[in-house]
């Protein structure tokens, strides 16, 4: 998986890792031809007492020390860069396929495990692929280098190494299994740390309301400590790694100067050999060193990358046409519904059965029925935040399946029950469903959704700060913003999901009274709770469990649906209701 990951995305940097490579290998090579030169000039040197012999020799050491500087700093260099373009187009991958999720797929995952998954995942792919490319490519080299000019210098002494490397391989490779687990329970136990803070942060109101900062702070300690005795555990393995390598590191040196005494004693060996041995000793263990950085690091990315795999393999349940159509010109601002039927993963009930509608342009359309009935749901069909498991959601006669998403977005606008504004500007925000809008337009749209008020006395007006979420603003000043977003872009069907539910009696009735005027022509779709939101409507759809269980005006059904007349009346007063 992790492989698989890396390989697709570094395709485009193969000129980049072939130059990583090489500067590698030449930093390698380069460092393990110093210690050969070394005991040349003490052998041949120092003990021969030839100073111009040391002198050239130490010149062509300082020649291959600077060859060695200039390539480590260029492998590092190219090997950051590549790892770090590694990173960016793996994020982007991940945020591209997010983009074309449905709200199934994101409720599937939750937002902050594609938040963790989008930084703390990647970062530790991106770590790995750092650590490959400046310690990972030249380990190898060194290690195998390492081994045959030892084996070179003393066939015997040599022998050492067969007892050395498997000892560490072993004493690493078994700390290593004990840590995959502890890595996947570590990222799982991120996501829970993300998700507490999250609703801490979106729900600080309600906490205080409630006086349940205790609690949170239970809470958010508990996950808070689960993340913590995993990082520990994680912690302690890695703090017996090093003592291991190092105790071994030291046993081997004191064993070849042990080993490599005797043997100069006996005359099997000159001191500038052993000297070159005890460096080659270094560099191997040195390199299985570097190489326990990368098995530390292995298993922690590994389980990333498959949770970014996981995100990366799964295909959105609402995707677009392979042979889009066009609308039909001649007929505009038809919304259809044809025995519509939906029904979530997994749920043993539908949510919405056979459901028929017609809105048709110039008229005004609201649903209206009790909390659960899937009026939301319905709503949420059109714009293809959802797709119909059963019969058809048609815009002027064609199916919105068969429409290229930015088609339908031009067709259709919708304010959805809870309105959601970006960090920028009122009218960066306004702009969302129409880039090229003129400043006219705007206020013209603020006018009519009875928001050009408070706009006006905001110092930088259409420039005023609009901070993420639009909490700056209060709850009925983001629905009129929202509407005005809507209605910059001029579609040809409006849905309204109880996007007045935050606005008192007299804004919405002004509102109102606007949006008839302004969405004369227009097919406007209303979901509302409150009665007198909707009674003026030309049609009223009333749904029950999923089901459409009356049709018509205010009047008509006051006298024949039993459902709509108990809404009505909890709400108003007999009077009222005529």
């Amino acid at each position: 998986m992790l492989m698989r990951l890396v390989r697709r995305h570094l395709r485009p940097y193969k000129r980049q890792i072939a130059l990583v490579v090489l500067l590698q290998l030449v930093q390698t090579t380069a460092t393990l031809y110093l210690p050969t030169l070394n005991a040349d000039i003490i052998d041949d040197g120092v003990i021969k007492g030839d100073t111009g012999y040391i002198m050239r020799i130490g010149a062509l050491m300082l020649a291959v020390s600077l060859v060695q500087i200039v390539c480590s700093i260029g492998a590092v260099y190219y090997g950051a860069q590549t790892s770090m373009a590694l990173g960016r187009d793996i994020r982007a991958a991940i945020f591209a396929r997010v983009q074309d999720f449905s709200a199934r797929e994101v409720g599937h995952f939750g937002p902050p495990s594609l938040i963790t998954r989008t930084t703390n995942d990647v970062q530790q792919v991106q770590m790995l692929a750092l650590m490959t490319f400046t310690m990972m490519v030249s380990a190898p080299i060194m290690m195998v280098g390492g081994i045959v000019l030892a084996l070179n210098l003393d066939l015997q002494l040599s022998g050492l190494l067969l007892a050395v490397i498997p000892a560490l391989v072993l004493g690493i490779g078994t700390i290593v299994v004990r840590m995959r687990p502890l890595f996947r329970m570590m990222q799982v136990n991120i996501d829970s740390v993300n998700r507490v803070m999250r609703e801490q942060i979106t729900g600080i109101r309600v906490i205080r309301a409630f006086v349940r900062d205790k609690r949170e702070q239970d809470r958010f300690a508990a996950a808070n400590t689960d993340l913590t005795n995993v990082s520990l555990a994680v912690g302690k393995l890695m703090a017996s790694m090093f003592p291991l390598v190092m105790l071994i590191i030291n046993i081997s040196t004191v064993a070849v100067l042990w080993f490599g005494a005797h043997r100069i004693d006996s005359g099997g060996m000159q001191v500038g050999a052993l000297t070159a041995f005890l460096s080659y000793l270094m560099q191997i263990l040195m390199a299985v060193m570097m190489a326990t950085f990368m098995f530390v690091m292995i298993p922690r990315a590994e389980v990333c990358a498959e949770r970014i795999e996981e995100v990366l393999g799964t295909e959105p349940s609402v995707v677009p046409p392979a042979w889009p159509k066009d609308l039909d010109r001649g007929v505009r601002g038809h919304l259809e519904l044809r025995g519509v039927e939906f029904s979530y993963p997994g749920a043993e009930e539908p949510v919405l059965r056979d459901i028929e509608l017609v809105a048709r342009p110039g008229e005004t359309t609201a649903i209206i029925g009790s909390t659960g009935s899937g009026k939301s749901t319905l709503l949420n069909l059109v714009p293809r935040l959802f797709d119909a498991t059963g019969g058809n959601v048609l815009v002027d006669d064609v199916d919105v399946r068969d429409l290229h998403p930015q088609t339908l977005s031009r067709a259709v606008g919708i304010v959805p029950q809870k309105p959601y504004l970006f960090s920028g500007t009122v009218a960066s925000n306004l702009r969302y469903g129409k880039a090229d809008a003129t400043d006219d337009e705007l206020w013209h749209a603020l006018e009519t959704a009875q928001a050009r008020e408070f706009v006006e006395a905001m110092p930088e007006q259409l420039n005023a700060p609009i901070a993420q979420g639009g909490t700056n603003v209060s709850g009925g000043q983001r629905q009129r913003l929202a509407i005005a977003r809507a209605l910059v872009a001029r579609p040809e069907i409006y849905l309204f999901d109880d996007s007045f539910s935050a606005l008192d009696y007299a804004t919405d009735a002004a509102l109102r009274s606007a949006l008839a005027r302004e969405t004369a022509e227009s097919t406007v779709v209303i979901v509302a709770q409150r009665v007198n939101t909707i009674r003026d409507a030309d049609r009223i759809v009333v749904l029950d469990d999923g089901r459409v269980v009356g049709t018509g005006t205010h009047t008509e059904l006051m006298h024949s649906n039993v459902t709509y007349r108990e809404i009505v009346l909890s709400q108003l007063t007999e009077e009222e209701a005529r």
